[in-house]
């Protein structure tokens, strides 16, 4: 039916063409009916006209338009499935896991969490780069507990830095395995799919390599600076391997945390801080505006592009927010210098802004001048600043938020 309203609507503009032609032209319009019959009429626009080939491409445009349409709607199943099914795996590897370990098992018994609540929570929690974790102490007191490290660790990276990759992956075997022509429609035409996490085979690789190397070098300096240090004290070999391997792979935004960051060696802090400014796709910069070149054909595009993001860099309101915070904390910073110090407040800042959550958190057996009305708790290191420091870290995490929509 949609053919035949096509080939209709053509035609019937055509003869309509026709006929102003004949009208604008008197003397053609006497003789139009033996012409008619001569077949000497010819209109310019019907002139070597080939009506087979505008059917057939009008074809091919709404069979392309169609194949498109459905292979949105198969990838949006196809993502939600994904989602699905890595965090109901994820909540039952923690919940047999807590089930079977008696000392993750004593853990939550002491702390009256259910089982069940606490696998389903995390599971979520960690997949989806939020880093809440039932237990006051977040991972700390579970930092013995290697399996359930490394149950979580695959849940960290298929949630966010790994997503794209493993989303491509997944597609890629459903296309394998069902020979269904969307999937390869998906892999093959990326860009018009519009779905910014379908990313073309060379960024999806380039993605996935740039993010294990960076864990590799993060875990090796940490353990180079860390392995016999404070932090990872009371742990065997094996226990320090996989809690340090956990804690690097936190770093670039679920922000879940084993060890004590205010006892780690300054050195290792600023590493934190780059790897958390780092966002996920940072591999694709010199990629995306090579296509941007190539797609638009002029160089001074691209040129204002790369220009627009150098003068709009994040760290141009980073540093101010820093220095505003140091300013209002300034009476902090003087009295209570083990605890207030400006790389605790950068790494508070940066994190922030990164939607990572990591913290120094403050410990009251640091102060200088001891507090006795201070005591211990559990919650971030801004939880002790002003209202001012406080308001400022508010608007820097909205900004962290709203960073996506500046590309």
């Amino acid at each position: 039916m949609l053919r035949l309203n096509f080939v209709g609507s053509n035609f019937t503009q055509k003869i309509k063409s026709i006929e102003s032609r004949v009208h604008d032209n008197p003397s053609n319009s006497r003789n139009f009916p033996a012409k008619v019959e001569s077949g000497l009429v010819v209109h310019p626009q019907l002139k070597d006209e080939k009506p087979n080939s505008i059917v057939e491409d009008g074809d091919k445009s709404l069979s392309g338009e169609h194949l498109r349409n459905c292979s949105i709607k198969l990838l949006g199943h196809v993502v939600i499935r994904y989602i699905f099914v890595i965090q109901i795996l994820g909540a039952g590897l923690i919940f047999l896991y807590v089930s079977l370990v008696p000392s993750a098992k004593e853990v939550l018994k002491n702390k009256g969490i259910q089982m069940q609540i606490f696998s389903v929570f995390t599971a979520v929690s960690t997949f989806s780069n939020c880093g809440f974790v039932p237990t006051n102490e977040n991972m700390k007191i579970f930092k013995k507990n290697s399996g359930l490290l490394l149950f979580l660790i695959p849940q960290v990276l298929l949630g966010n830095t790994l997503f794209a990759p493993a989303l491509r992956c997944v597609i890629w075997v459903l296309g394998k395995t069902t020979k269904r022509v969307e999937y390869g429609y998906m892999l093959n035409n990326s860009r018009e799919i519009g779905y910014n996490y379908l990313l073309p085979s060379v960024h999806s690789f380039v993605m996935a390599i740039v993010v294990l190397v960076l864990i590799v070098f993060e875990f090796l300096f940490f353990c180079s600076m860390e392995w016999n240090s404070e932090a990872l004290y009371g742990l065997d070999g094996n226990e320090k391997f996989v809690a340090s391997l956990f804690q690097v792979v936190n770093l670039r935004h679920t922000g879940e945390s084993v060890f004590d960051l205010s006892i780690v060696t300054p050195a290792v802090l600023v590493v934190f801080i780059v790897m958390m400014y780092l966002p996920a796709r940072t591999s694709f910069f010199a990629i995306e505006g090579h296509e941007t070149d190539v797609k638009n054909g002029e160089g001074k595009t691209k040129q204002k592009r790369l220009m627009g993001h150098d003068t709009f860099s994040p760290l141009t309101f980073l540093v101010p927010f820093v220095i505003f915070i140091c300013m209002t904390e300034r009476d902090k910073l003087k009295e209570d210098p083990l605890n207030f110090n400006v790389l605790s407040i950068a790494l508070e800042v940066i994190s922030a802004y990164a939607n990572v959550g990591l913290s120094t958190g403050y410990h009251c057996s640091r102060q200088l001048k001891p507090d006795p009305f201070c005591k211990p708790v559990w919650y971030g290191f801004v939880g002790r600043w002003s209202a001012g420091g406080k308001l400022l870290l508010v608007i820097v995490m909205f900004l962290g938020k709203l960073r996506k929509f500046g590309k």
